[in-house]
């Protein structure tokens, strides 16, 4: 047994002596993966998990993978060799997110997803996302009684990898195209970024001149266009994103945006922690995989009210 104790020890160091990474292990580790942070939507999942799950008592791994797959799988290869208790994921693509949850699930470590959905049910434990259809109509019906139910307008869409930029969209079709005197003269993908958003929409407005209104996937994109119509001078185009992001809240108080959609990024990462943490210590089961939070929209009445993707009484 002494021989086994020293071979092993003599192992060890010699593992240190070569410089072999040995895995930094936490008893309570929970890691929290989000796209980029510049989005401050992603932003605020990430703080809201890690502060919840510093609340509860564990050691927080906040981590970014920015949109890649390969870099999300890379991820979770990370949190499964720090022995991470359960993983908050917003992930990076519906499809192709799958085989990363599952690899995390054969590993026994549990996936708590928030804000977008996988195209796979019985591989994560939940997963907590905004009702965006719910959401979406609610902002297109604040859009069609802002163009006074006729116009020209422009929509721009979502990352097409993403389940939630299509919701999103059907959303919105549901209820404009109810109104013939609606017309849709362009829709265009700018991929959730407010760069492109700007840039699409300077190319759209040359072949565009008369529209009236732009229905964003996003608040990110919808200041993305904002800019580029006040830099066109263009004033009178009615705007509407959805988030409810601080930045668009400032741009409706300040009379740019008009309205947004507010989708709880913050309440939902908490969620997600408070479930991660009732399967750790009691193996407890939320009822439902799927969970929606319904949506609510943000106008000029009750901007002043939003606070970090979230409403302040």
């Amino acid at each position: 047994m002494r021989l086994t104790r020293r071979l092993t020890l003599a192992a060890f160091a010699g593992a240190l002596a070569l410089g072999t990474a040995i895995p930094a292990f936490s008893a309570d580790l929970i890691a929290i993966i989000t796209p980029a942070h510049d989005n401050p939507f992603f932003k605020a999942e990430a703080v809201g998990a890690e502060a919840k799950a510093k609340e509860l008592g564990y050691e927080a791994l906040v981590m970014t993978h920015d949109d890649d797959a390969n870099k999300q799988s890379e991820m979770i290869d990370t949190a499964i060799g720090r022995g991470a208790k359960a993983i908050i994921l917003d992930n990076a693509g519906a499809d192709a997110s799958v085989a990363a949850v599952k690899k995390a699930k054969d590993a026994g470590i549990p996936s708590f997803l928030i804000d977008r959905e996988i195209n796979a049910t019985g591989v994560a434990v939940a997963q907590i996302v905004s009702n965006n259809y719910q959401g979406a109509q609610l902002g297109a019906q604040e859009f069609v009684k802002l163009m006074g139910e006729k116009g020209n307008y422009v929509e721009l869409v979502g990352k097409e990898s993403d389940t939630n930029a299509g919701i999103r969209s059907q959303g919105y079709h549901d209820v404009i195209d109810d109104y013939p005197d609606l017309k849709s003269v362009a829709k265009q993908s700018a991929n959730w970024s407010q760069t492109e958003a700007y840039s699409k929409m300077e190319t759209i407005l040359q072949a565009n001149p008369d529209i009236k209104g732009v229905i964003s996937g996003n608040d990110t994109m919808a200041m993305g266009a904002i800019a580029a119509l006040q830099a066109a001078g263009r004033k009178d185009v009615i705007v509407v994103g959805f988030d409810g992001s601080n930045d668009v809240r400032d741009s409706i108080r300040a009379g740019g945006i008009k309205a947004t959609v507010l989708q709880p990024a913050y309440a939902q990462a908490q969620l997600a922690v408070e479930q991660a943490d009732a399967y750790i210590k009691n193996k407890t089961m939320p009822k439902e995989e799927k969970q929606l939070m319904d949506c609510v929209l943000i106008n000029s009445d009750n901007s002043g009210k939003l606070e970090t993707f979230a409403l302040t009484n």
